[in-house]
């Protein structure tokens, strides 16, 4: 697959073919769902949690005598149908995670990228470098490049001009810098753009190899 690749004022310099293996792999929709799925478990935090009637405060002795009161029998003012009683089968902490194989997630990164491929939501630029933080600078060239849509901007490794370029973007809301090491579906599918400078697209290829 033949792209364009754009400078900073977002004309055409070359055509670059996209690695096949990458941005043309096969598109396994239930992988990519597994991922995105998996990735949202990862996340939480799974700090919930709710006193048993061994924690909550008060109990002791029993509220009544067993019988002759023409009352329902009670053990302790803890258990979970007396107000402020402890909670039964309800959440505490626990950990969410989701393990998934390596090569499954490299999979579904290359079936996203090819989804975003055979979309035309792959932008390849110039080399990208940013001598200080201009947010100014950034909304232009961005502009020039994606228009009104949202993008992602990939960089290569985690240098100067990185911090530069996350600097600059900050305060903008549309755009999303990360590492083309730290792809991962959940972003790549939120974003209508991925935008990748000529040298990202060899760390792709180092990483999803």
């Amino acid at each position: 697959m033949k792209v364009d690749v754009l400078d900073l004022k977002g004309e055409k310099v070359r055509e670059l073919e996209l690695p096949a293996s990458i941005f043309e792999a096969p598109i396994n929709v239930d992988l990519m769902h597994q991922a995105y799925t998996r990735q949202l478990a990862n996340a939480r935090l799974g700090s919930h949690e709710t006193k048993v009637r061994g924690e909550v405060a008060g109990g002791g002795r029993k509220p009544w005598k067993q019988k002759g009161t023409g009352r329902a029998r009670q053990g302790s003012t803890n258990a979970a149908q007396w107000v402020g009683g402890g909670r039964i089968h309800t959440p505490h902490p626990r950990s969410y995670e989701q393990r998934m194989p390596k090569k499954m997630r490299q999979a579904a990164l290359r079936s996203v990228l090819s989804v975003k491929a055979a979309e035309a939501g792959i932008v390849v630029v110039d080399d990208f470098n940013i001598a200080e933080p201009k947010t100014r600078i950034m909304a232009e060239t961005l502009n020039k490049w994606v228009g009104d849509a949202t993008a992602l901007l990939l960089m290569p490794a985690k240098d100067q001009n990185y911090d530069n370029v996350a600097r600059s973007a900050g305060n903008i809301a549309s755009v999303k810098v990360l590492l083309a090491s730290y792809l991962n579906v959940r972003d790549a599918l939120q974003f209508e753009k991925v935008v990748l400078p000529l040298k990202t697209i060899d760390a792709l290829v180092a990483h999803l190899r």
